[in-house]
């Protein structure tokens, strides 16, 4: 049986996966200060992304994603494993994204992969300090944009 502090971080820790989704889909990338530890490593390579730590991805996120008109990320079936302060999960994540052809019309791509996971409980809650993205599917992408 759970105990109300498994339960308690079990649950901060999906609000941090809605916050992420919710951050990015926004474009409130400052909003990701409270996601991510300031030296949290991130790796989006498996999907055509790039790696590295949070400042550098958060650069780039914000440089990047204006170009997709239209996107958004339903995470499903977190499994989290806390032992004291430290947490490791994985979540899937379904991410369709609309991009502009070169003739102007739009086409809708879509990615499947996983999330994994390192958490550290901080003074001001969960954070991640780590975030590797796995490749499962991609459809429908059009020439010339890199998945991974």
């Amino acid at each position: 049986m759970l105990s109300l502090q498994e339960i308690s971080d079990r649950l901060e820790i999906q609000q941090l996966f809605v916050d992420y989704s919710t951050a990015i889909d926004r474009k409130d990338f400052d909003a990701l200060d409270r996601v991510f530890t300031p030296d949290a490593y991130i790796d989006y390579r498996a999907m055509g992304g790039i790696d590295g730590r949070y400042p550098q991805i958060k650069a780039w996120l914000a440089q990047v994603l204006p170009n997709f008109p239209r996107y958004y990320h339903m995470l499903g079936n977190p499994s989290i494993r806390v032992e004291g302060d430290r947490a490791a999960s994985s979540v899937i994540c379904f991410n369709p994204m609309q991009v502009q052809l070169p003739d102007g019309q739009p086409q809708v791509m879509f990615l499947g992969l996983w999330y994994h996971d390192k958490l550290l409980r901080t003074p001001q809650g969960w954070r991640l300090i780590e975030r590797v993205e796995e490749k499962c599917f991609d459809h429908n992408v059009p020439g010339g944009i890199g998945t991974g």
